[in-house]
């Protein structure tokens, strides 16, 4: 979409459903409200300024935004966006954690990973958000599942006083890492580090393949700081793949989320929930509020 039209679509009818979409989650965002409702902000794909791709957000009636770290944005330029459009940033996600993984066999790729993941953390405080989500270890055929297991836990401890420094919680998410495919193993591998200040990201959609959410979530309980949401479909999985699970609409897959809510409302889960899913353009925005409204039934 041109930029010149793109804005006035925001001017114009679009912003009607807009102030009405504004209104429900408002009421669904007082103090005392359960869950607030985020996207990354890489999903917003429109030619806008970083101020502007913030108020859109804000007017579509979205929360906040979760950035990934390290980054090239200027922090001061982030830091104005936030405080110019009232949109929080909750949290950050490690952007190197994938290729310079805390498990890895040579010290030096895990130095830079930890590095990276203090990084992040830095931003972090800057950003006023909470948490930094961490893809822990990568298992391949190099990297063994038990070393994987002890070499991650060993540079998280190292990084521990920095994020209690900053009073930043580091989140493990559950991925398709081969690594920690088990809610018992994911609660004990956060039980085992000892600290307030790692918890577990709990990605809905990610689980779907090989379980169900709302026993992981009944599992891992108070250890979930942060919630992913995307859609997942066994039968499209079967047919053209495992990561063909993924390209359904959220709400259209196989995840029972009137369980996944019973399970996170009885759980005592307060905070953030944030659309793991592709991305657009005003209108995509648009419907991916209606979907997270639908599925978590605000």
């Amino acid at each position: 979409m041109e930029r010149r039209t793109f804005l006035q679509l925001l001017g114009g009818g679009f912003m009607g459903w807009s102030v009405l979409a504004n209104r429900r989650i408002q009421a669904a965002s007082l103090p005392d409200a359960s869950w607030k409702k985020a996207v990354n902000l890489n999903m917003v794909k429109a030619d806008l300024s970083l101020r502007e791709k913030f108020q859109l957000l804000q007017d579509l009636g979205f929360d906040g935004v979760e950035l990934n770290s390290p980054n090239d944005l200027d922090r001061a330029a982030v830091v104005d966006a936030r405080d110019a459009t009232g949109l929080h940033i909750h949290g950050v996600v490690d952007s190197v954690h994938w290729r310079k993984t805390l498990g890895d066999s040579d010290p030096a790729v895990r130095e830079e990973g930890r590095e990276g993941l203090i990084a992040a953390i830095e931003d972090a405080q800057a950003y006023g958000a909470d948490t930094v989500l961490l893809v822990p270890a990568v298992v391949t055929a190099d990297i063994p599942y038990d070393q994987a297991y002890r070499r991650s836990q060993a540079e998280i401890r190292r990084v521990l006083p920095v994020a209690e420094e900053h009073r930043i919680t580091i989140a493990v998410e559950n991925v398709w890492n081969r690594f920690l495919y088990s809610p018992l193993e994911m609660a004990r591998y956060i039980d085992e580090l000892e600290s307030p200040w790692v918890r577990s990201y709990f990605d809905v959609g990610n689980v779907v393949t090989f379980g169900w959410p709302e026993q992981w979530i009944r599992i891992l309980g108070h250890r979930i700081a942060k919630v992913h949401i995307k859609e997942y479909s066994r039968a499209k999985r079967d047919a053209e793949g495992p990561s063909a699970g993924f390209r359904v609409p959220l709400g259209e897959g196989d995840i029972d989320w009137p369980a996944v809510r019973a399970s996170l409302q009885e759980g005592g889960y307060r905070g953030w929930i944030t659309a793991e899913i592709p991305g657009g353009d005003a209108r995509r925005l648009q419907e991916i509020v209606g979907r997270m409204n639908q599925v978590l039934d605000l």
